[in-house]
């Protein structure tokens, strides 16, 4: 899929990203916490180089880390930016493609690329052109984590759909549904995700659906790529070890 089109989609779905969760305030906590322990110094300079609104970089900026967050969506990347504002964090963001970082080599004590980002990227060369410019923007023994939807047993089920996840306004206001349906491609890899949103209008329900593309990319697979970019050591983490609500490709930049 173009890039265009990867960002336009978030682009589209930026200032309403948060209704896809039950509590983005408690998600961004519990993943920042999560990714922290992880990470395990204090202050480390992190980049989070699929940023989105800034769930992820958000909650390690509360943990006191150091952090910058890209995304190839300028409107997501600018939000992150403000939602730190609003709780008095500084947070560095930008609009960039994760295959093309603007940093300096050896920048960066660790890397996340979080919340199925990394599969956006359809071939076996762009997942390595990412892998290889995070492994370059990383110390020696650099720390990356990536995670990624459970592809394993997606790849064994194939679902047409995720259930619906509903997000109630403080204080017992409206809700928001929100729920996906998957096309898979004849290659039994790819697919291609509707992305509704159901807002409530004056008693009525206003729909909004957004798409994209995935490549679902294997535990294994995904291991190998991280390997042959320079990383040593990948191996994943799983939710009920972690905290963290999709599995986790941690590795570490060669020295």
């Amino acid at each position: 899929m173009p890039e265009t089109s990867v960002a336009h989609f978030y682009d589209e779905l930026a200032d309403d990203y948060h209704l896809i969760y039950s509590d983005w305030g408690a998600s961004i906590r519990r993943q920042g916490d999560a990714l922290d322990a992880l990470i395990g110094q204090d202050r480390a300079t992190v980049l989070d180089c699929s940023c989105g609104i800034g769930t992820q970089a958000i909650g390690l900026a509360l943990r006191g880390h150091r952090v910058t967050g890209t995304d190839l969506s300028p409107r997501a990347a600018a939000r992150a930016a403000r939602e730190a504002a609003r709780q008095s964090l500084s947070l560095f963001t930008a609009a960039a493609d994760m295959r093309r970082l603007p940093f300096p080599d050896g920048q960066f004590d660790a890397v996340v690329c979080a919340d199925n980002s990394l599969p956006h990227l359809l071939t076996e060369q762009d997942v390595h052109a990412a892998l290889a410019e995070m492994r370059r923007v990383l110390r020696p023994a650099g720390l990356l984590l990536v995670s990624t939807r459970p592809y394993d047993d997606l790849l064994r089920d194939r679902p047409a759909s995720t259930p619906p996840q509903v997000h109630q306004a403080a204080n017992g206001g409206e809700r928001t549904v929100t729920f996906q349906l998957w096309h898979w491609h004849d290659d039994g890899e790819h697919y291609d995700l509707e992305h509704f949103q159901l807002l409530p209008a004056g008693g009525e329900w206003r729909v909004k659906v957004r798409r994209t593309t995935y490549w679902a990319l294997g535990q294994d697979r995904l291991a190998d790529l991280a390997a042959e970019a320079g990383f040593v050591d990948p191996g994943w983490r799983m939710p009920q070890e972690t905290g963290f609500f999709q599995p986790l490709l941690v590795a570490r930049a060669s020295k």
